[in-house]
């Protein structure tokens, strides 16, 4: 085992965060396992989102679905519902895909190497590694974002991200170990969360601080370098809130392919460049009732509400006592700023 492989598991074993789906390298050591469909839960939860979000998430999936057999029963409404908020909608149509597939073709149980974990939906190479070393503790190279600006700073890598992404997971891969894989690879996470931090590291107490290349050099905090980005396009849109007099909402469910695919929302128009024309789910005086703005990973949006109070026919499926935190985070805001509107908590646009 490389050295830095060894100080870093040393520190590990002291400075290991607590994470409700995580075994501590003390319990590790005495022979207690990973759950696998607790480490792949949470990493598909983990994609794109921060560990705070994910920890009420998480413990409402394993009280609901404790088991990859239970999660591949559930009803796709009620996944799709209980993800809400947390975005990249079609990791919650993946985790439903991934765990019938493994009811239907592996008995219930996870494949223990990278190459089968593979074969599985929504589980790509990074996701593959983590389970594979921290469930089944295999050698395998994690490399998230954490992982790679650990590494882009001990090696001083100075070619820009995603360019330099291949040797940034070589190089993690020469300090991989061969002796508890799984924990070292959470040391290396952990390590780039708590201390390797993308702002202001804190290097003195570091423990690969003597054999830091880009601290040696004064590059850390510059580390590591990446390739600017295109400004994000803004995208316009309409949607249409209807209220009944019994104080249901109309929605709709969206298609199962592309953005928000399966969620519950508001029926409206296309996302596009330039504003679509009104495409109002029946006819009548709809009233504005102001924007809301979201960002999404690749645009901004721009979504002008329109909201009326009738009990007029529009083919779709009527919602009483909605929970809002059963909307995905846009559909949430334009459900929110019309409902405003119509109980007068807010103004027409142009007027006050």
């Amino acid at each position: 085992m490389r050295e830095e492989a060894e100080t870093l598991l040393h520190w590990y074993d002291h400075h290991a965060r607590d994470l409700p789906w995580r075994i501590g390298p003390e319990a590790r050591k005495t022979g207690v396992q990973p759950d696998p469909y607790r480490v792949w839960l949470s990493e598909i939860m983990l994609q794109q989102t921060t560990v705070p979000v994910v920890g009420s998430y998480f413990a409402t999936f394993t009280t609901r679905w404790p088991r990859v057999s239970d999660l591949a029963g559930a009803d796709d409404a009620e996944v799709m519902a209980a993800w809400a908020g947390l975005g990249y909608y079609a990791r919650a149509r993946n985790l439903l895909k991934c765990a019938r597939v493994l009811r239907d073709e592996h008995g219930g149980r996870f494949p223990g190497t990278e190459g089968e974990l593979l074969k599985l939906p929504g589980i790509g190479p990074y996701t593959a590694a983590a389970i594979a070393s921290i469930a089944f503790d295999v050698p395998a190279t994690v490399l998230d974002g954490n992982v790679e600006r650990v590494m882009a700073r001990y090696f001083a890598v100075t070619d820009p991200l995603p360019g330099s992404k291949e040797d940034l997971r070589r190089l993690a891969g020469s300090l991989t170990p061969d002796r508890r894989p799984g924990d070292y690879a959470q040391a290396v996470m952990d390590l780039g969360a708590t201390i390797c931090k993308p702002r202001n590291p804190a290097c003195g107490i570091c423990p690969l601080m003597p054999g830091c290349q880009a601290r040696r050099q004064g590059i850390a905090a510059d580390l590591p370098a990446k390739t600017p980005k295109a400004p994000k396009p803004v995208r316009h849109g309409i949607a249409y809130l209807a209220r009944r007099s019994d104080g249901s909402v109309a929605l709709e469910r969206r298609a199962e392919k592309g953005l928000l695919g399966g969620m519950l929302g508001l029926p409206g128009t296309d996302w596009a460049e330039n504003c679509p024309a009104p495409n109002p789910p029946f006819a009548a005086k709809w009233r504005a009732a102001g924007e809301i703005r979201h960002t999404f990973t690749h645009f901004h949006l721009q979504l002008q509400i329109m909201t009326i109070e009738s009990d007029a026919d529009c083919a779709l499926d009527d919602h009483a006592d909605l929970d809002p935190g059963s909307l995905p985070t846009v559909m949430r805001k334009a459900y929110l700023q019309g409902l405003a509107f119509l109980d007068n908590r807010v103004e027409e646009p142009g007027k006050g």
